[in-house]
């Protein structure tokens, strides 16, 4: 019987251990959420560029 309740407590302990986990994290998924923000900056960029450019030649103005 005292066979049975150690397996069991090996079983149980090892069930719920931490796991030691790699601590540089989802390398790849970071990478693509970078390309993917990079992307979007470049395409608001293109279409909104003449609108941003208006607007901050209108605040430089302002403040002279």
């Amino acid at each position: 019987m005292e066979h049975i309740s150690m397996t069991l407590t090996r079983i149980y302990l090892a069930l719920t251990a931490r796991r030691v986990r790699d601590e540089r994290g989802d390398v790849p998924g970071w990478v693509m959420i970078t390309v993917m923000t990079a992307g979007l900056v470049v395409a608001i960029t293109a279409v909104a560029k003449p609108q941003l450019q208006s607007m901050l030649n209108n605040a430089l103005a302002q403040v002279k």
